[in-house]
């Protein structure tokens, strides 16, 4: 798997608003995924948000390490997984939910239409990727 930074090619297919699956492990070791959006942040580090209530976020505070596989919308076959380390994390509180709106703007081009559920964000830094079809490295 390449060290980060992702080439010019693969980064600009990772920065849209691609399907993408996340992968945590469980306090017994065992992998746990799930569907999620993402954002790539000028940084380079990746945003995710989730339900303050779900059992992921205590798992993902436990072991911060992840990974987040996205794929081309129109190929499947052409994706790139990252695995990275949660570096930063932030309360997304329901008075607020800017993390989640930006996400969701990203992706639907609207704010987020539930607005009773307080929200955590975490960013990625990505330290390997992968990719295939399009993405597949040189």
């Amino acid at each position: 798997m390449p060290k980060a930074p992702l080439p010019d090619h693969v980064a600009e297919l990772f920065a849209r608003p691609n399907p993408a699956v996340v992968a945590v492990l469980r306090p017994d070791g065992a992998p746990m995924s799930v569907a999620t959006w993402y954002l790539v942040e000028d940084d380079g580090t990746v945003l995710l948000n989730m339900d303050g209530a779900r059992a992921r976020l205590r798992w993902m505070r436990e072991r911060p390490e992840v990974a987040l596989t996205a794929m081309d919308e129109d190929n499947w076959y052409t994706h790139v997984s990252v695995r990275g380390r949660i570096v930063r994390w932030e309360d997304d509180p329901v008075k607020g939910l800017a993390d989640i709106d930006r996400l969701s703007r990203h992706y639907g081009g609207e704010d987020y239409p539930v607005r009773d559920r307080d929200r955590v964000s975490c960013w990625v830094e990505i330290t390997h990727w992968h990719g295939w079809g399009e993405a597949k490295a040189d």
